[in-house]
């Protein structure tokens, strides 16, 4: 149950790495221009699979945020990491040396930690022998040490976790990074998500599993198409998104403007499949329920749903079907956007970079467009936002994602109001 009197949290900066561009600015501006992050594979050699697409960071130069010998210590999903942070820190003009650092945490979420380095290092276990791997193999690899990374950068010497819950991950470390700070654990949290998976092995995995899109290589921009009737799998991709979340009570004393409220969160797991959703998005609609009850609102106060929505068959119906479920009639007034359409999916990363989307609409009166759904598919037949961004009154946003193993994450994000 929401109580009164309990400890509000808020957002005050916000960083991103993504597909469409580095920084929220430069993201903002592509994705309402409708623009497409999607193109031919380069991180990986794609020429013996079905999928050879991919939201890749373009001219990616970790140096502009980090000495350049300590980025080469860290794999690339913890540079994403520390780069977003830093420029959420910028925004929230967090002095990170006029407040306490034990009371400054970090929450991070991520999927599969450094696998581009697992390709490496078998190779050079295969042609040169293990004696040659490299010695930060291991520090890289670890999918903590995102958070580890961004500690160390930064001097934080707060809580310090990793949510490792697949496509969930992101959502729910910044879930749980609100509930450190009502529960009075830490004043400020980084939270967010990360993933820079894209690896022989990473597509060789999913492709196996006939997870990805292969039926637009040559047109990518085409390839993601959540809700569409021609939707075929994800389009794999990199990113991350960073929220310095806190205590509002802090953030006022400080003279920090708050960008959003996080005012909900629930969590909880299907307990029925590997890779699938439960039946109807039973899973989906206990999480959203949840996450509802925690902010102490009607369904009838929502504006808007930032759709998990990967473009699978089985997970853009039952994820319709779930808001059917928790919104009744009034779903079919509720614009639903997927971001994936986009920029693809981010896996751990995604919840991240979609809620600093969700929190844009918010601020800036702008829905996403959902691009490529030209024929929607049977049963998705709600407001996806089609083709084109929209301008909307946006106050209150849910956030859904959900991860294999059953395992969902839902954010209720409304506009900051004194």
């Amino acid at each position: 149950m929401t109580t009164n009197n309990r400890r509000r949290v808020v957002v005050t900066g916000m960083g991103a790495v993504t597909p469409l561009g580095i920084g929220v600015d430069e993201f903002w501006r592509n994705a309402i221009a409708g623009e497409s992050g999607i193109r031919r594979m380069t991180l990986a050699d794609p020429s013996n699979y079905g999928c050879q697409v991919a939201g890749e960071v373009l001219d990616w130069d970790y140096a502009q945020f980090m000495d350049r010998k300590d980025g080469r210590r860290m794999a690339r999903f913890s540079q994403f990491a520390v780069a977003a942070t830093r420029m959420a820190l910028e925004q929230a003009a967090l002095n990170l040396d006029a407040i306490d650092r034990e009371r400054i945490g970090v929450l991070i979420g991520n999927g599969g930690g450094g696998m581009p380095d697992d390709d490496g290092a078998m190779r050079t276990i295969l042609e040169r022998g293990g004696s040659k791997v490299d010695p930060f193999y291991i520090s890289k690899r670890l999918n903590n040490m995102a958070g580890g990374n961004v500690a160390i950068q930064f001097g934080l010497l707060g809580y310090n976790n990793t949510v490792s819950t697949a496509c969930a991950a992101g959502t729910q470390a910044i879930g749980d990074a609100v509930e450190v700070i009502r529960r009075g654990a830490a004043d400020v949290m980084i939270g967010g998500g990360t993933e820079a998976g894209i690896s022989e092995l990473g597509l060789a995995g999913f492709s196996s599993m006939r997870a990805l899109a292969t039926n637009h290589n040559g047109d990518p921009a085409r390839a993601s198409r959540p809700f569409d009737r021609d939707r075929d799998g994800f389009a794999p991709a990199e990113g991350a998104g960073m929220l310095v979340l806190e205590g509002l009570d802090h953030a006022l004393a400080r003279g920090a403007t708050p960008l959003a409220e996080v005012i909900g969160y629930g969590a909880g797991a299907d307990a029925t499949y590997l890779v699938a959703p439960a039946d109807h998005g039973a899973g989906a609609v206990r999480a959203i329920r949840a996450a509802l009850r925690d902010a102490g609102i009607g369904t009838d106060e929502v504006d808007y749903v930032s759709a998990h929505a990967t473009a699978t068959d089985v997970g853009d119906l039952t994820e319709t079907e779930a808001v059917k479920a928790v919104f009744g009639e009034r779903a079919y007034q509720l614009p639903v956007s997927a971001l994936k359409s986009q920029i693809g999916h981010l896996l751990g990363g995604s919840g991240g970079v979609e809620t600093i989307a969700a929190i844009q609409s918010i601020r800036t009166g702008m829905l996403l467009p959902t691009l490529n759904l030209d024929h929607p598919g049977e049963g998705c037949d709600l407001d996806y936002v089609p083709l084109a961004s929209r301008r909307a009154e946006v106050r209150t946003v849910v956030k859904d994602s959900f991860g294999f193993g059953g395992q969902n994450a839902v954010l209720v994000i409304r506009r900051y109001e004194g």
